[in-house]
């Protein structure tokens, strides 16, 4: 650690590996989320069947139920983890693909039987590419490497968010759905590439020990209370944010942005500050190490949440007033420094979670610490309308500026300033 310099860091074949496993991972989650939403409403599909698609993404949220599946049993090729990728990457491309054979109008449930295959691969997919790249990233590594990850994981976004949306202008979407199923022969190609992990340990011997013993190992660790509070920390640490940015469409429409100002400016203004973000994180996570970025990065994602209450209290009282138009110099301004509060954010956050877990059990407890780290994206998008209904705005993004404050405090115990050292088991 202490010798390997950032050009070191940067400029070796893990990091390459790291952007095949975010373009691997981030491909068919925007499909999903991006592409197929355009798709149905193009095709006259009314909104309300639309909205319900999105509870098609659950699997993301309870892959932990068969992670241990896939840290027990393996297939006979490529090893415990190329093997499973291999299997969903090759499942994703025909699902994708499968998608555009069929008339919305006439078989919207098998496309939502489609679009739930789609994201089970591709959970399933995300539990063995979070555990691979646990297993080949160093500890002193996995800052910038998860940052890599994440960028390339926000970029692959533009492939079924942008280009495959522009094609469909011009081709049939049967063609559309292959051509970006194709695509994911990028994973595939990563996949066949790279070379298997060494494993610390041999697979569980039972299923059972598959699923008592990632519990086992990481209480025992650092013993029940330090334990607690480290998945107290993983809860709460973004709270405030998620909540700031889960209503930000409709924030921006309610401060007087068309859809075309939020479409040109917030959209592309929030992409790129993320990447660079997630970079620069990545770069400062090797020289100074992951705790003091925890800190850090932490106070920029909190100070960030302020900028809505400065373009709220800008814009508030002068929507609807005639001759008024809203600044798109104070909303790009406002929306670049959140998102790079967010690449910031959760390059350090995803490196923390990797270090907590153990080489010994990565697929599971990753697979459960990720998804302990959604709930409070589920707590955001359910309760914020109704927060901002009855407290407006302004001290909407109050009370979520405090809400980001228990996770800082909890850096005092789980990440202390001068204490950055690795916890692998």
């Amino acid at each position: 650690m202490a010798h390997e310099t950032v050009r070191e860091a940067v400029f070796n074949r893990r990091m390459l590996i790291c952007i095949g496993t975010g373009f691997s991972s981030g491909m068919p989650l925007f499909v999903l989320i991006q592409l197929v939403p355009a798709w149905l409403r193009s095709e006259g599909v009314d909104l309300a069947t639309i909205g319900i698609f999105a509870l098609l993404g659950l699997p993301y949220t309870w892959k932990f139920l068969w992670a241990p599946l896939m840290e027990r049993y393996a297939f006979p090729i490529l090893g415990r983890r190329r093997g499973w990728m291999l299997v969903m990457q090759l499942l994703l491309i025909v699902f994708i693909g499968g998608l555009g054979m069929f008339n919305p109008q006439f078989n919207i449930l098998t496309i939502a039987a489609l679009c739930f295959g789609v994201a089970f691969f591709s959970a399933s997919q995300d539990i063995v590419l979070d555990a691979f790249r646990r297993e080949i990233l160093p500890d002193h590594e996995l800052g910038l490497g998860n940052s890599f990850h994440a960028n390339a994981y926000r970029v692959s976004g533009l492939i079924p968010g942008s280009l495959s949306l522009i094609l469909s202008d011009h081709l049939a979407w049967s063609q559309v759905f292959w051509i970006t199923a194709a695509f994911m022969l990028v994973a595939v190609f990563m996949t066949l590439m790279v070379s298997e992990p060494q494993h610390p340990a041999a697979p569980p011997r039972t299923l059972r020990d598959a699923i008592v013993l990632p519990f086992v190992e990481f209480f025992n660790r650092s013993g029940v209370k330090h334990a607690l509070l480290v998945l107290s920390f993983m809860f709460l640490y973004k709270l405030g944010d998620n909540m700031a940015t889960a209503l930000a469409t409709p924030y921006y429409l309610d401060m007087g942005y068309t859809n075309t100002d939020i479409g040109i400016v917030a959209k592309n203004a929030g992409l790129w500050p993320a990447v660079i973000g997630g970079f620069l994180g990545g770069l400062l996570m090797v020289r100074i190490g992951i705790n003091k970025c925890l800190w850090i990065f932490g106070v920029i994602q909190l100070v960030s949440i302020f900028g809505f209450m400065i373009l709220s209290e800008a814009n508030g009282d002068l929507v609807g007033t005639p001759g008024f138009k809203p600044s798109l110099w104070l909303l790009a301004i406002v929306i670049a420094f959140e998102y790079l509060g967010v690449g910031l954010g959760t390059a350090v956050f995803i490196a923390f979670i990797a270090r907590t877990t153990s080489k010994l059990h990565t697929a599971t407890q990753f697979a459960l610490f990720t998804a302990l780290t959604s709930l409070p994206r589920t707590f955001a998008n359910a309760s914020t309308g109704f927060l901002v209904e009855s407290m407006g705005w302004t001290n909407f993004f109050l009370l979520c500026a405090a809400l980001a404050v228990p996770g800082m405090l909890l850096l005092f115990y789980v990440a202390p300033w001068n204490g950055d050292v690795a916890e692998e088991a």
